[in-house]
């Protein structure tokens, strides 16, 4: 019950923008799993698979055969490089959506500059946290995220580098 109560606080202090942040954070995250559990489980069964299918034919020698060898790349290549851009997007905006935190933040501030007349400290500080709070958690959110999203991209570009490999095309000799 404690560890709710610490968050909820912590949600409340940072303003609706800490709440927008903490969702897409929480996207972000689910994008990245998401990418874990197909370079761990997926992508080795679709792999053997289009091995399979690649051995089966009988003929990889023709241009027939090209075409159909480069269709499964680009299917697998395609698959290989899913929501890498959205990971790479969510990155992007959390550090935005924590300066929309600081805007918001500096209009509470500016609101009790307002209202009393006055820069007391005890009234603006709610203001200042609203600022720096959702700044700290866009940056510390997009952070998280850079690591994986190019970690992921290299991983899929190098993967789609060895499907030409493995999927070997015999050129007719004259």
């Amino acid at each position: 019950m404690l560890v709710y109560e610490t968050i909820r606080d912590f949600l409340n202090t940072g303003g609706i923008v800490l709440l927008v942040i903490f969702f897409t954070t929480i996207f972000l995250w689910s994008l990245i799993a998401e990418r874990f559990f197909f370079f761990r489980k997926t992508y080795p069964a679709l792999l053997q698979k289009l091995e399979a299918e690649w051995m089966a034919r009988e003929d990889k020698s023709s241009w027939f055969a090209e075409q159909i060898r480069q269709c499964l790349i680009s299917q697998t290549t395609r698959e290989l490089y899913k929501n890498i851009s959205l990971i790479k997007t969510m990155v992007a905006l959390c550090p935005l959506l924590g300066l929309m935190g600081t805007v918001t933040g500096m209009i509470a501030v500016f609101d009790v500059m307002a209202a009393t007349g006055t820069g007391n400290a005890r009234l603006m500080a709610s203001g200042i946290s609203m600022a720096t709070i959702p700044t700290m958690a866009g940056m510390v959110a997009a952070l998280s995220g850079i690591y994986f999203g190019s970690l992921y991209e290299r991983r899929a570009k190098l993967k789609s580098e060895e499907l030409y490999e493995t999927l070997e095309f015999r050129t007719i000799k004259a």
